[in-house]
């Protein structure tokens, strides 16, 4: 790769450079992060051989808990290993839909929203509403985010599914159990270096006013954007921007995300059927419960982790769950 760089037309195609640049920079960070992580090991065990041999208990409980922090690095960077293909280390685009049971169902997808919300601030990532669609009555029908970060869509990934939730329901009066779905979708935001071909012949391109977020303005002007790829029958939306225009250039980018992300799962199915089968995103199946009643829980169907502290994981603690089922 620095031979790549070196060439005297490196320079021509600025956009492949960057990128080539970005991949570059990963791979050194990696090497130097397994490097630091191997000179700690070294130096944890020289101290803790002469605490030993010195009977030093406060040095040995010292290193012992250096040593914990050091598992949990080796750790998040085994994870990192994992995320190796091209898209992993792209932004992602995250749709969630409230499934059927109108409000119950409305309100979950809502808590969903919320969850990945806090998540991504947890991780350092940027994230900004680009569809909103409210509930009849209360939640949402469905929202879309875009959420900027490295490695975003490596980890946003091992979201894509069906989650349910077991509770007694605010808005029945006779507190009766209810069980609501949602489903989580998830997208590679195509680079401006990843070329997707769309023929403007096969869009169809309307203009509706806004509904969600957005203060005075949004039922006044159309400026919400919907677009319709005819061949494939993807539709996306964008009515977070007031200007047309800008909604118009982000609805463009999210379908080329779903196309991108279309392409990839055909390449995907052309692999090997053994690692297919292993880490195949399952787009119709339930891969989490979040049990508030009879008894708090969440747990991973494809992993099979639980977790007791629901109320931690809906504040948007999952990591332990995407590192689960990455590693699996």
């Amino acid at each position: 790769m620095n031979a790549v760089t070196l060439r005297d037309d490196f320079w021509n195609d600025p956009e492949k450079a960057s990128e080539i640049l970005k991949k570059k920079n990963r791979i050194t960070q990696q090497l130097e992060n397994w490097r630091k992580q191997q000179e700690a090991v070294n130096d944890l065990a020289d101290l803790y051989e002469l605490a030993v041999h010195d009977d030093d208990r406060q040095t040995i409980s010292e290193v012992e808990q250096d040593l914990e922090k050091l598992k949990s690095a080796v750790r998040s960077e085994e994870l990192r290993m994992m995320l190796s293909t091209e898209e992993d280390a792209l932004n992602a685009i995250m749709s969630i839909h409230a499934g059927a049971g109108g409000k119950e169902a409305q309100d979950w997808a809502e808590m969903l929203v919320r969850m990945y919300l806090r998540w991504a601030e947890r991780k350092g990532f940027k994230t900004t509403i680009i569809d909103y669609l409210p509930g009849d009555e209360a939640g949402v029908k469905s929202v879309s985010m875009t959420i900027e970060g490295e490695y975003a869509y490596g980890y946003a990934k091992a979201e894509v599914g069906i989650h349910r939730l077991v509770r007694i329901s605010p808005f029945d009066a006779g507190a009766r159990r209810h069980t609501s779905f949602a489903s989580v979708f998830v997208y590679p935001e195509v680079s401006d270096a990843i070329v997707v071909d769309i023929d403007e012949k096969d869009l169809r391109i309307d203009t509706f006013r806004s509904s969600g977020k957005g203060g005075q303005h949004v039922n006044k002007t159309e400026s919400a954007i919907r677009i319709t790829h005819l061949p494939t029958g993807i539709v996306v939306q964008c009515q977070n921007e007031r200007s047309q225009h800008k909604n118009k250039a982000m609805a463009m980018k999210f379908l080329k995300s779903r196309l991108y992300d279309m392409k990839l799962r055909e390449q995907h199915d052309k692999r090997d059927e053994v690692n297919k089968t292993k880490k195949e995103i399952a787009w119709g199946s339930q891969i989490r419960s979040y049990v508030l009643h009879p008894y708090k829980m969440v747990k991973d169907h494809r992993t099979n982790m639980e977790v007791g502290n629901a109320s931690r994981v809906l504040d948007g603690d999952i990591d332990d769950f995407i590192e689960a089922y990455l590693l699996q």
